[in-house]
């Protein structure tokens, strides 16, 4: 992977973790990279349970993110966040895993759901 590559990846995890932060109201940040897996995630945030794969790429290999994402993720549930150029982040979630994902958000007190504060 070549130094552009790498840093777009680095910025890319960066918008990622300040988007969680707005959209969710849990405290984000980029992870330290170093060998992928549960130790060392795209983003640390305070939503338990929960594995985000940062992916800021123009033509997204969805089902190859989606299988890294669930390797990398353990006994957490996977969830793919996705940006090109000039376009919002989008979030994939396989469909089985919904249920724990809302979970996991409900669960995290006082996350903004649906514009509002969920207290």
């Amino acid at each position: 992977m070549g130094r552009t590559s790498r840093t777009k990846g680095k910025v890319g995890e960066r918008e990622a973790a300040k988007e969680i932060s707005r959209v969710l109201g849990v405290d984000a940040r980029r992870g330290v990279q170093y060998a992928g897996g549960t130790d060392s995630p795209d983003v640390v945030h305070g939503l338990p349970g929960v594995h985000f794969e940062v992916k800021r790429t123009e033509r997204l290999s969805l089902w190859a993110a989606i299988d890294q994402a669930t390797a990398d993720a353990g006994d957490q549930t996977p969830v793919v966040l996705h940006r090109s150029n000039r376009r919002p982040w989008i979030a994939i979630v396989r469909l089985d895993d919904l249920p724990s994902l809302a979970e996991s958000i409900r669960g995290a007190g006082g996350v903004k759901v649906g514009g509002a504060i969920d207290e």
